[in-house]
């Protein structure tokens, strides 16, 4: 008997021996584990990163001169000059050497507050 005719029998008892199609509840109950662990992945991974996108996105809108910030790379400095066209941020280091440093503006990490800034909330509050 050629190798065929055995694969074409077997796919026939694996025909016969099959169950009907299932219903609508049986293929609801089969797929919703995995459209649950989708959402759930949605919720604790896309989300959270998109938020914190977000507000880094809002972080470096609002970099403006005179501000104490840190970047990536951890250099604190006071920002001289901001050009939004360029993408770029020029960071004063230095104060008694004036130095500077240019950075692209999505380095910036966070900016510092001022311990000005820091008592006139903490006095508003």
């Amino acid at each position: 008997m050629p190798i065929f005719d055995q694969s074409l029998i077997v796919g026939q008892l694996f025909a016969a021996n099959s169950k009907p199609p299932a219903g609508p509840l049986e293929l609801l109950i089969t797929y919703f584990p995995m459209v649950l662990i989708v959402v759930a992945a949605w919720f604790l991974l896309y989300r959270p990163e998109r938020e914190r996108m977000r507000k880094q996105r809002e972080l470096l809108n609002n970099v403006k001169k005179n501000d104490r910030v840190i970047t990536a790379s951890g250099i604190i400095g006071t920002v001289s000059s901001v050009d939004r066209e360029q993408d770029r941020v020029v960071l004063k280091v230095d104060e008694s050497s004036n130095a500077k440093i240019t950075f692209t503006l999505a380095s910036v990490n966070r900016v510092l507050a001022d311990s000005d800034n820091e008592r006139t909330a903490g006095a508003g509050a």
